[in-house]
């Protein structure tokens, strides 16, 4: 299943830089736009390949 993230980017010097708005902790850069999509996209692979998956209780 894919799913669409809002990128938001600034400018800083000479690199693009960005986060996923509804990711917290998931920044990156590159030095051109198609960069930073790249580099954002492996950001988020691995923040979700390190977080564990939720444990629903169950009910007794």
């Amino acid at each position: 299943m894919r799913r669409s993230f809002t990128l938001t980017y600034w400018r800083d010097d000479d690199w693009y830089v960005g986060r996923l708005e509804e990711v917290p902790g998931v920044f990156s850069q590159g030095e051109t736009l198609e960069e930073l999509e790249e580099n954002i996209r492996d950001a988020y692979e691995l923040v979700r390949s390190e977080t564990p998956p939720l444990l629903v209780p169950q009910r007794t």
